[in-house]
């Protein structure tokens, strides 16, 4: 625990330390080259079924019977390249909407989300399955 006191008021702090480990450095220089986030080159072979699971748990919301993957901070070409990888990989019916200039996102349909839920209920945690329509 830290403490101090700033313009005459006291406050206190909690610090704490997490292990580092070398592959979470390479993952993150990756999606973040010259401080830019970016969706890989290789995302086919790093979308892993958990992967999408957390990256739903993350950015993903409802929209009716379907799911948005909020990727409005990437590239067109980036949100294209990770689309396409769920419609190849995982045989996703996805469209892409505009969300604002230079915003984009994915619409992963309705028809497609039996097949999604099969692939990503055993990865995500029980509070997170309201973003899949499972209450």
């Amino acid at each position: 625990m830290v403490s101090g006191t700033r313009l005459g008021v006291k406050f206190y702090g909690l610090e704490f330390f997490t292990r580092s480990y070398p592959f979470l450095t390479e993952l993150f220089s990756l999606f973040h080259p010259a401080g830019k986030k970016v969706i890989p080159d290789n995302i086919y072979d790093l979308l892993s079924p958990v992967a999408l699971a957390h990256l739903i748990m993350g950015d993903g919301n409802a929209s009716g019977n379907a799911l948005v993957l909020s990727t409005d901070c990437y590239s067109l070409s980036d949100v294209v390249r990770l689309m396409n990888v769920l419609i190849i990989r995982y045989e996703l019916v996805c469209t892409l909407h505009k969300k604002r200039e230079n915003q984009y996102r994915i619409y992963i349909s309705s028809r497609s989300m039996p097949r999604l839920k099969g692939i990503v209920v055993p990865y995500m945690h029980e509070t997170m399955l309201y973003k899949l329509n499972n209450g």
